[in-house]
């Protein structure tokens, strides 16, 4: 940036102001600068581009069926049963629950999900999260301490202007100015995430054990118990086989839950051609109002069994990462739609004249001929009807990790081409075991399905209120759009809540204590980790006592590298003191490395990594702020090390064409008061070279303790000029010397004077996960023998 000559003027007269007080003097520092927006606009994210080819759209759409719609496709395999667990006692019975199922279908998972909410994803990333990160983009709710005003600057840092006096602008300023109001969105989205993790358990329980339990049509002698054993070994295979991917496993899945929707729509369509074709009249909302009248509170504790019918939904829009919103919108309206409402038009056409068949009302449907084949297909489609809430379970937990609401986990890739596909081994064996305890407890779907509800629920209100919000500030519509849209659906779901409420005993306890318990998790995580910076930050050493110990930094500078881990993106972390205190030598060349993340779904590769200098040339000590968005991975492959010192070169190469500042001439503080100011500053133009961002940042800073008070010169620099080449053959004789990457092992405790739900949630439960989560060195692939941790422990 290039200062005027006016504001300069002004910062000298300051400066010399400081200087008769005998104040600290020192020079703004500016943490990092983003790459000239001319330099980056070729960067765009994947959902975004125009030219997105045909073919691979239709290659999407087809994989998306073993992905994101398997849930969807099972749902008829117990919605009846589960709607009327007592039996049905009349026919019209029978058309009060299709004609709900065939508006629930019509109204929340077609209009609201894929005509609506799958357009407000966050650079073709879904989810909770993603409305979050979009929410944190355009208000200032982020719950990420260590963000800077340049990270908005990034090309994939997309937002729109507000005009101060629009509705947008009064929300956001509403949002911005409550605290408790964005404590009490970060709790909704947390809620949201938490009930969403209980679907990933439940929904391979209910879906594999359901289409197990038709073999009991032909072999009634079979025992329950066989039954659940088969159930749990199919799912112990189906979490065995994540590790391939979303890709191979899309691909695997894909053509049998394509098939399953072509052989449901027409078993269906053979029904209502066989049973009773006149129950096409359900299409009236007539018959939900003869329902509710003649069932009142029997009709009413049923909607949780017709609710059923859109489980999946909410994993359709998580799922968005793994492909892209065109695929899923093409699926839903070509396919998945019109085979779902053929097959529940066709069910009930039997049921009308088979009531007593309610309990196996798919199975006992189908003509006896093609029994065992739709048995196979609908096993087979009960085990991809799992994996599209396991796949939108790995993309949330990994969105959480990446905004600081999760421990950090061990995130894999497994597609080189999606970078969304992603796989996360500690989840996937949590999700079995628990999801083989739910199997085996309840025995049957009925109790399994009203937890299911709860939680499936309990998601869509989530991102009700989100997209309300988003709708607002984002999308910036009309006020009345935006309470039409939110009175509507909410009502709609507001009442299916309150129906599962009645089920709470009868196994809906379970998703609100696994709810319960990740919640506790996840907030005690944020909460100690925010703590934590907050005591960095309090605690950071003042850069005028580092530049006060002279270029040596009073100690013995060993040949090599030493990168420090830290979570500030300015100032010198407590770890660096902490470090010199007990032992005095330090590398030749010092890097503070800042690791953060960013409310975007990407980072491009030549925006991720700010270099810049710190203190004088001759310190030889830099800050290199490496920022990713919570879709991208540190893959197998990738060189964190090598990357990093590549930057660093490249920085040091590039940085001799801006330099108008000479660190070889020697100041005062009252000498360089009187002088024309030749700061660094002044001519501080950013670059944009190859794959780096660069700026000069020679930065004086003199302390009240150092030389200056005694009217002696403060002395910076070294004896010679030094040139290009020898900072380049210096950094890479430091390179072959060795690089050591210096971790913090920090131990987060509370304070003696804290609450006691405070010590509770600090020493107790975020000190046993902290233990327990990933590590820098194991999440950057950095050699065991290279690492050396500083032990500290911080009160808060």
């Amino acid at each position: 940036m290039v200062s005027s000559s006016s504001s300069m003027e002004d910062n000298i007269d300051e400066d010399r102001e400081m200087c008769g007080r005998g104040r600290m003097w020192s020079l703004d520092q500016k943490i990092d600068e983003p790459i000239q927006d001319a330099d980056a606009e070729h960067v765009t994210a994947m959902d975004t581009r125009e030219g997105f080819p045909a073919l691979m759209v239709l290659r999407l759409a087809f994989q998306s069926f073993g992905v994101a719609y398997g849930d969807l496709g099972t749902s008829p395999l117990y919605v009846f049963s589960s709607t009327f667990p007592h039996g049905i006692h009349y026919s019209d019975e029978v058309m009060g629950a299709l004609s709900l199922i065939i508006y629930t279908l019509t109204l929340i998972p077609l209009l609201k999900y894929v005509f609506v909410v799958l357009r407000a994803n966050d650079n073709g990333e879904g989810g909770t999260f993603a409305l979050y990160s979009l929410l944190c983009r355009h208000a200032k709710v982020n719950t990420i301490p260590n963000q800077h005003h340049t990270d908005e600057k990034l090309t994939t840092y997309s937002r729109q202007t507000i005009k101060d006096r629009s509705c947008a602008a009064r929300t956001k300023k509403w949002l911005e100015a409550n605290v408790y109001g964005q404590n009490a969105l970060l709790l909704l989205v947390l809620v949201g995430t938490c009930m969403f993790i209980g679907d990933g358990i439940f929904t391979p329980a209910i879906s594999v054990l359901s289409s197990v339990h038709g073999i009991k049509v032909q072999h009634h002698e079979m025992s329950t118990a066989v039954i659940v054993a088969i159930a749990v070994v199919i799912l112990v295979i189906l979490f065995s086989m994540q590790h391939y991917g979303t890709d191979k496993v899309g691909w695997l899945f894909a053509p049998v839950v394509f098939f399953w929707f072509l052989c449901i729509g027409s078993i269906g369509a053979y029904n209502i051609c066989k049973h009773d074709p006149h129950v096409l009249k359900a299409f009236s909302p007539v018959y939900i109002v003869r329902y509710f009248r003649r069932g009142k509170k029997h009709s009413w504790a049923s909607l949780g069994g017709i609710m059923l019918s859109i489980t999946g939904t909410e994993a359709l829009f998580a799922d968005l990462g793994h492909f892209s919103t065109l695929p899923l919108q093409i699926a839903f309206t070509s396919v998945v739609f019109p085979c779902l409402l053929l097959q529940y038009l066709g069910q009930a056409a039997y049921l009308i004249h088979h009531q007593d068949d309610v309990t196996e009302a798919f199975y006992r449907s189908i003509p006896d001929l093609a029994y065992y084949p739709v048995f196979v297909i609908a096993t087979l489609a009960a085990v991809v009807a799992s994996q599209a809430t396991i796949s939108a379970t790995f993309s949330i937990i990994n969105q959480s990790v990446a905004l600081g609401c999760f421990p950090r986990v061990k995130v894999l890739h497994t597609s080189n081409y999606l970078s969304g596909q992603i796989y996360i081994p500690e989840i996937n064996w949590i999700l079995m075991v628990l999801c083989i305890i739910v199997t085996i407890c309840f025995n049957g779907t009925t109790q399994i399905g009203n937890a299911y509800g709860i939680a499936v629920i309990t998601v869509m209100l989530v991102t009700t209120f989100l997209m309300a919000l988003i709708m607002l500030v984002v999308w910036r519509s009309n006020w009345l759009l935006v309470l039409l849209f939110t009175s509507f659906f909410l009502i709609i779901e507001l009442v299916y809540f309150s129906s599962m409420l009645f089920k709470v005993d009868q196994g809906g306890w379970v998703p609100l204590v696994i709810a319960f318990v990740s919640l506790i998790i996840m907030y005690t995580w944020h909460y100690g980790t925010g703590k934590k910076y907050e005591f960095e930050m309090e605690t950071r050493v003042s850069m005028a006592w580092i530049v006060g110990l002279g270029p040596g930094l009073g100690l013995v500078r060993v040949p090599g590298i030493g990168l420090l881990y830290t979570e500030l993106v300015n100032g010198v972390p407590r770890i660096f003191s902490h470090f010199i205190t007990h032992l005095p030598a330090i590398h030749s060349i010092v890097v503070f490395v800042c690791v953060k993340y960013l409310p975007v779904n990407t980072v491009p590769q030549a925006e991720r990594f700010l270099v810049r200098r710190i203190g004088p040339k001759d310190f030889h000590m830099f800050r290199c702020v490496v920022r990713y968005g919570y879709k991208d991975l540190h893959k197998k492959d990738d060189n964190f090390e090598k990357m990093l010192l590549d930057y660093l070169s490249m920085f040091i190469r590039n940085e001799s064409l801006m330099d108008t500042f000479s660190d070889s001439e020697d100041y005062s503080l009252c000498e360089e008061s009187q002088q024309e100011p030749t700061l660094d500053t002044e001519n501080a133009h950013l670059m944009s070279l190859g794959m780096v961002s660069v700026e000069s940042s020679q930065n004086l800073i003199v302390s009240e303790a150092s030389p200056q008070q005694s009217g002696l010169p403060v002395r910076f620099g070294v004896s010679q000029i030094r040139t290009v080449d020898d900072d380049l053959r210096f950094l890479n004789d430091c390179r072959d010397a060795g690089v050591v990457h210096i971790l913090g092992n920090t131990v987060v405790r509370a304070r003696r004077e804290s609450s006691l739900l405070k010590k509770i949630a600090i020493d107790y439960i975020y000190a046993f996960i902290q233990r327990i989560c990933m590590e820098n060195n194991v999440i950057f692939n950095v050699p065991h023998e290279s690492v050396l941790n500083v032990g500290q422990v911080f009160y808060v």
